[in-house]
C-alpha cells in the first residue's frame, strides 16, 4: 500500500435501503468514512447484506478504511489483483452471519479443498497437512479470527498463504477452473469423492466465483464457460438400508441391552423409526412437544431442531437450537405417534422423567445427547441384533436409516404422498424422488388395474 494513502478508522455503517424501480428493486449500502457518506448499490438483498457484512467485519477488526475510495484496506485492488486466498477468506467472512453452523463447516471444507488445488508451485511451500489445518481450522472461521490468538503452529502456513495461491483472475483461463473442479472430485486420500459431496462443494465454488463477479473482481462467471461433467448424484434411498419392523424391534431391544445409556436411548431411536424424526429433532424434543394418551395414538408437535455441530462453527461456542429443516422460524410440524411409540415414550417418561428444560433425552451429564454417543451405541446394538451377513450389508447402517424406514413404511402402507411429505418434513417432489425405490409390493395391484382397464375396452 503506498505510504501516501490517506486512511482512517472513523467509520459509521448504516442499514440497507431498498429502492423499488419500474423493473426491479435494488438495495443500497450506505456508510461514512471520515465524515464522507458513501453508497453502493446491489441487485439483490443477499448481495447487499454480504457487502455490508464485509464493511462491518473490517470495522470491528479496527482495520483502516481508505478515505479516497471509502473501502477497507483489505478490499482495495492490488496491482496483481486479488489472490484466490484473499477472495475465499472475504467470501467466507461475508457469508458467515447468515449461515447455520453446518453450512459454515461445509463451506470451509469446500474452500479448503479448492484452495489447496490452487497453490503456487514454490519450494518454500509448507507441509500440506498444516496448510489444510490452517485453511479449515482458521482462515474460514470468522469468529475465531476475530477473537482467538493465532495458533503458533499455523503462523508460517498462514503467512505463506497470503501470497501462495494463484490470482483470482487466473479463473479467466479455463484450465484454472478445471483444476478447481477436478480437486472437488477427489477425497484427501486421492480416491473418488461421493457424488453428493462433489455437488455440495461445487455449489460453494460457484457461489464464491459469483461473489467475485458481483464485486467486480471478475468480469464473468468462469464456471459458466467450462464444460465439466460432475458425477451423477444418487438422490434415492438405498432400499437395502431400510429395516423392516421385526428387525427394528430387535435393534431397539439391543439398544436397551447396552446398559444405562442404552435404556435411556431406546425411545430416542424409537422416535426415528416410528415417527421419522431427524436426529436433531429428537435431541430437541421436549415434553411440551408431546400429546400422549396412556395408550393408543398420540401426536408430536415439532418446532425445533438441535443438530450436532462443533463449537468452532457457532458464534459463541454454544449449541444452538434452530427452526426445523426447510421450515420458517416458529413453524410447527405435526407427526402422529403410533401406539408402539406411545408405549415407549410413556415408559421413558415414567422411568427417566425430563431434563430441567423439559427435554426428553439427555446425556449422562444432563446435556444434549451427542451424535458420537448415540452413534457408538447404535453400532454396538447393530452388532448384537443382526447376523454377520446383515452387519456386512447397508441394513440400518446409520441411525438416520431408521427415518428412511419410517417414511418407507408409511408409503408402502398406502398413506398418500402428500400426507407422508407433511409428516416427514419434505416436499412431495423430494419425497417421491428420494423414496421412489422403497415403494414395494404395488406392482401386482398395478398390473391388475391395467388388465381391468384393458378388459373394458
Amino acid at each position: 500500500m503506498p505510504a501516501t494513502r490517506d486512511t482512517t478508522t472513523a467509520v459509521r455503517i448504516w442499514g440497507i435501503e431498498s429502492y423499488k424501480g419500474k423493473r426491479r428493486t435494488t438495495y443500497r449500502v450506505r456508510w461514512s468514512v471520515a465524515g464522507q457518506t458513501r453508497k453502493e448499490t446491489r441487485t439483490t438483498r443477499a448481495l447487499a447484506d454480504s457487502f455490508r457484512a464485509e464493511l462491518l467485519s473490517a470495522a470491528r477488526r479496527g482495520e483502516p478504511f481508505d478515505v479516497a475510495s471509502g473501502l477497507p484496506v483489505s478490499l482495495l485492488p492490488k496491482e496483481a489483483g486479488y489472490s484466490w486466498y484473499e477472495h475465499a477468506c472475504a467470501f467466507a467472512d461475508a457469508q458467515w452471519p447468515r449461515s447455520a453452523p453446518r453450512s459454515r463447516q461445509s463451506r470451509a471444507d469446500a474452500l479448503a479443498t479448492v484452495t489447496t488445488a490452487l497453490l503456487l508451485d514454490r519450494p518454500d511451500q509448507p507441509d500440506p497437512k498444516l496448510l489444510r489445518a490452517a485453511l479449515y481450522g482458521w482462515s474460514f472461521i470468522r469468529t475465531r479470527k476475530e477473537s482467538d490468538p493465532l495458533p503458533e503452529r499455523l503462523v508460517a502456513s498462514l503467512d505463506w498463504l497470503t501470497t501462495g495461491t494463484v490470482p483470482l483472475r487466473a479463473f479467466e483461463d479455463v484450465t484454472t477452473a478445471h483444476a478447481a473442479l477436478d480437486a472437488l472430485a477427489l477425497r484427501a486420500d486421492g480416491k473418488p469423492a461421493a457424488a453428493n459431496t462433489i455437488a455440495r462443494k461445487r455449489a460453494v465454488l460457484y457461489s464464491a466465483l459469483g461473489y467475485a463477479v458481483d464485486l467486480g473482481r471478475l468480469d464473468s462467471h468462469p464456471l459458466e464457460r467450462v464444460k465439466w461433467k460432475a458425477p451423477k448424484v444418487a438422490e434415492s434411498v438405498d432400499r437395502r438400508a431400510v429395516v423392516d419392523h421385526a428387525r427394528a424391534r430387535r435393534l431397539l431391544a439391543a439398544v436397551r441391552a447396552q446398559g444405562p445409556m442404552g435404556e435411556r436411548l431406546e425411545a430416542f431411536f424409537g422416535c426415528m423409526y416410528y415417527a421419522a424424526l431427524r436426529p436433531g429433532e429428537v435431541v430437541a424434543l421436549g415434553k411440551g412437544n408431546t400429546s400422549l394418551p396412556a395408550d393408543g395414538w398420540g401426536e408430536l408437535a415439532l418446532d425445533l431442531s438441535d443438530p450436532a455441530t462443533s463449537p468452532q462453527w457457532t458464534d459463541d461456542g454454544a449449541r444452538r437450537r434452530r427452526q426445523l429443516k426447510h421450515r420458517a422460524k416458529e413453524e410447527v410440524r405435526f407427526v402422529p405417534v403410533v401406539p408402539q411409540l406411545t408405549t415407549l415414550l410413556q415408559q421413558h417418561l415414567s422411568r427417566f422423567g425430563t431434563a430441567p428444560d423439559g427435554r426428553l433425552f439427555r446425556a449422562e451429564n444432563g446435556g444434549p445427547v451427542s451424535d458420537s454417543v448415540y452413534g457408538r451405541l447404535w453400532q454396538k446394538a447393530r452388532l448384537a441384533a443382526l447376523t454377520p451377513e446383515e452387519q456386512a450389508s447397508p441394513l440400518a447402517a446409520r441411525p438416520y436409516d431408521l427415518r428412511h424406514a419410517a417414511v418407507s413404511t408409511w408409503l408402502n402402507a398406502g398413506v398418500p404422498a402428500t400426507q407422508v411429505a407433511e409428516w416427514a418434513g419434505h416436499s412431495v417432489h423430494v419425497l417421491l424422488k428420494v423414496y421412489a425405490k422403497c415403494i414395494l409390493g404395488q406392482q401386482d395391484a398395478a398390473r391388475q388395474r391395467i388388465e381391468a382397464a384393458l378388459a373394458l375396452s
